[in-house]
């Protein structure tokens, strides 16, 4: 870059001044890393040094800022300069934090820190200023799709908050499942007796309110676009269709109650008289007060027996694998109708486990004030004879086979099953399972494809390259990570919401609707300027391609976790910037490393890792690479040095964005240059993962599982690169791993490639 001036900023504060020489530090800074503008300052994101580079950006024509201080992490605001690129050299938590203070190490301690003005220079000088999205676009409409309690409270909490919402519910009104409930469970203290359901009162509230338009019996039936710019057409019954356009997407398509056909042990389809909770229901809300009649013969009702668990937390894979979470606390509900409307009938609730999240004990413990009673046992078969039903079960407190016979109603809690409609990855999930030895996806997936079976309707029908609906978690319910990214799905600008995000009863779906809906208004606030969603919120970077040297190889196409890369005619790679995360596993997949962003890219990291003094074999020095994620392995070497955790004087540390952008050259040039050795720190994957960017940890292991043969055509060891999964909390852990790690590189001995 012909105009390119690249300023150097040495601070003595924080011990700085007294650990190192800051005085060499700018010598290295301005004789190595060629910076054209060298100072020192004794506290530099005071008032008076933030003032210093702000002076020299305006009047010295400063366009590339290396600051040789603290953590990236740390000082953001006082740092955050956006008229220029800033780099920052870590000597603070990366150097002084996590060497001893002593005279042994201060030599070592100063090459640290040498180092890192080199590598924060190198990588100044490759940065670009971001400009922010080309594509940017705002329209602050939010698309809520399901007019349930979930969808309902989305749409409300949006308007209150100024933005226009347009409602798409497929029945003729709304409520959902909620609209079907004769009562719900309290949702706050004293927790003692069902409460009315908020569903006309909310329903009423969507009509007055002139910022929601609703459609009924609709459905989206096609949605194409980005964050800023989707735009739904949107099918009614009538056959009318009509596109509406929205800047963000609320799924909340909620659940239906699994299928008590599959249980015919228990008594469903065999007996009038066993009823699933949705079926309780409906009795109790056409008793209109009156009592509930027993549906064989509309009898009295003087025994009731709820079975929990009813083809959940099933290990035989026949059923549901999981707990639905709200079935306990609507069972002791549904006891309190009976009781509500005569203490004498009896009420039993046959449990293995009692699980009621959010009202702490006090529902169940209202239950038992009014007599009903509660064992804990598991039901093997539900016996029909006549208008009355015998329930078998194995007493777990007795350990001992018994039966309640003479039971006018049976109950059966069959737990939730999302409407997340098409899984687009079931196959490759069968796949998997398949190749690890478990056949039963692969066969589920088949007999789900063979002809005349009911194929699963998609929710959302996006246009997208990869699928018309969000992708799904093993049980079917849409992919947001409950720790790390709750609502988010794969495809940005889009939430989900609900239970179709995890079994929740009503209180905690209208929570998750809010939570939702807020994320939604900030990723159309960050579209409209040309910004990044979470975790990367507000950065302006986006992906550049240069096409003349993309070998159509579709890698790119098809790692990226979000869906941000479509084809073109000629099956060249189109990036739509706005579905873009910014983690760059595009660029990690691309073999002829034609993709990149203004402020991070190959040579971005390349010339950093080239920067670094790496001392011959005979110094006994060695140099080991840590590429270390951003989110979770660099925050834990931070919080380590800030506990003073003392790990290797001889590793040098750069924090990429996440592994999956990790380039195998990086790894190449890194061991040609005569590194030891290289570390990989990055999150958690599988089933439970913790990756921000969902795939790119996991991508980044099958890339590295195949390095091993260039290790051996170097004539290295595969040791020498290794790959390790680091949480955020692990602050007394990854000291140790390096530590562990760099005694495993002396074992081996020096790298033969010094010199070359």
């Amino acid at each position: 870059m012909a105009d390119q001036k690249v300023a150097a900023y040495i601070c003595q504060g924080c011990g700085l001044g007294d650990r190192l020489d800051t005085a060499a530090l700018a010598g290295v800074a301005k004789k190595e890393g060629k910076a054209a503008l060298v100072k020192e300052h004794e506290f530099l994101c005071n008032a008076d040094g933030v003032k210093m580079i702000r002076d020299d950006i305006a009047n010295e024509g400063v366009t590339h800022v290396m600051i040789g201080a603290c953590s990236r992490r740390a000082k953001t605001e006082a740092f955050g300069f956006t008229d220029v690129a800033v780099a920052r050299a870590n000597l603070r938590e990366g150097v002084i934090w996590t060497q001893p203070d002593n005279d042994e190490s201060r030599e070592t301690t100063q090459e640290m820190a040498e180092d890192y003005i080199r590598m924060g220079c190198a990588e100044a000088k490759k940065m670009m200023l971001p400009m922010g999205n080309p594509a940017a676009a705002t329209e602050r409409r939010l698309l809520v799709v399901g007019g349930g309690v979930s969808g309902m409270t989305a749409a409300l909490e949006a308007s209150r908050a100024g933005y226009q919402v347009v409602l798409v519910e497929k029945s003729g009104q709304l409520g959902g499942w909620a609209g079907k409930l004769h009562k719900r469970t309290p949702a706050k203290s004293p927790f003692q007796s069902p409460q009315d359901t908020p569903v006309a009162e909310m329903a009423a509230a969507i009509e007055a309110d002139a910022n929601i338009k609703v459609y009924l019996n609709a459905i989206t039936s096609k949605i194409q676009g980005a964050p800023g710019r989707f735009e739904a057409e949107i099918s009614v019954e009538s056959g009318v269709t009509v596109t509406e356009k929205a800047g963000a997407i609320v799924q909340a398509t909620g659940f239906s109650l699994y299928d008590a056909n599959n249980l015919p042990e228990l008594g469903y389809g065999k007996s009038a008289n066993v009823v699933d909770q949705a079926g309780l229901e409906t009795l109790a809300t056409a008793a209109k007060g009156s009592p509930i009649k027993r549906p064989s013969d509309g009898g009295e009702v003087r025994k009731v027996v709820f079975v929990q668990c009813a083809g959940q937390r099933d290990d035989s894979g026949k059923h549901l694998a999981y707990c639905s979470g709200s079935c306990c606390s609507t069972s002791v509900k549904q006891a309190m109708y009976f009781k509500d409307a005569n203490p004498d009938i009896d009420t039993v609730v046959i449990y293995t486990d009692l699980r009621m999240p959010g009202n702490g004990e006090d529902f169940y413990r209202s239950g038992q004030d009014k007599g009903v009673i509660f064992t804990k046992g598991k039901v093997s078969s539900v016996e029909a004879a006549g208008n009355q039903c015998k329930v078998n079960f194995h007493d777990l407190i007795l350990n001992d086979q018994t039966a309640i016979a003479n039971a006018d109603l049976v109950v059966l809690a069959t737990g939730q099953v999302p409407n997340s409609g098409v899984d687009i990855d079931s196959k490759l999930k069968a796949e998997i399972a398949a190749a690890a030895g478990d056949n039963s996806l692969l066969e589920a997936y088949n007999a789900s494809q063979a002809e005349g079976s009911v194929k699963p309707v998609s929710m959302l029908n996006l246009n997208y390259r990869q699928g018309p609906d969000v992708p799904q978690l093993k049980y079917g319910f849409t992919d947001s990570h409950f720790i790390c990214f709750p609502y988010e799905t794969r495809r940005t600008g889009i939430y989900s919401a609900g239970p179709v995000r995890r079994p929740m009863d009503m209180a905690q779906a209208m929570e998750d609707a809010t939570g939702a809906t807020m994320k939604a208004i900030q990723a159309i606030e960050n579209a409209g300027l040309g910004r990044a969603a979470h975790p990367r919120s507000g950065d302006l970077s986006y992906p550049i391609f240069r096409k003349e040297g993309c070998t159509q190889c579709k890698r790119c196409t098809v790692e990226c976790p979000f869906g941000a890369i479509d084809e073109d005619e000629q099956r060249f790679p189109v990036f739509n910037e706005s579905r873009c995360r910014r983690c760059g596993t595009c660029m990690g997949a691309c073999p002829v490393r034609v993709i990149s962003f203004e402020n991070y890219s190959v040579d971005t990291v390349g010339s950093q890792l080239k920067a670094v003094d790496v001392p011959d074999e005979f110094s006994e020095k060695p140099r080991v690479l840590i590429l270390a994620c951003e989110n979770d392995a660099y925050p834990a070497l931070d919080m380590a040095a800030m506990n003073r955790n003392v790990y290797s004087a001889f590793v040098r540390v750069i924090p990429v964005r996440c592994l999956g952008s990790v380039n195998t050259i990086w790894i190449n040039d890194a061991l040609s240059n005569g590194y030891d050795g290289v570390m990989m720190l990055g999150c958690k994957h599988g089933d439970d993962y913790q990756c921000h960017f969902v795939k790119g940890s996991e991508l980044a292991g099958i890339r590295m599982s195949k390095i091993g043969d260039t290790l051996k055509q170097m004539g290295l060891e595969e040791e020498r690169v290794a790959t390790f999964e680091v949480a955020i909390t692990d602050i007394e852990r990854v000291p140790q791993l390096i530590n562990d790690y760099m005694a495993k590189i002396q074992e081996i001995g020096m790298s033969p490639m010094k010199g070359f």
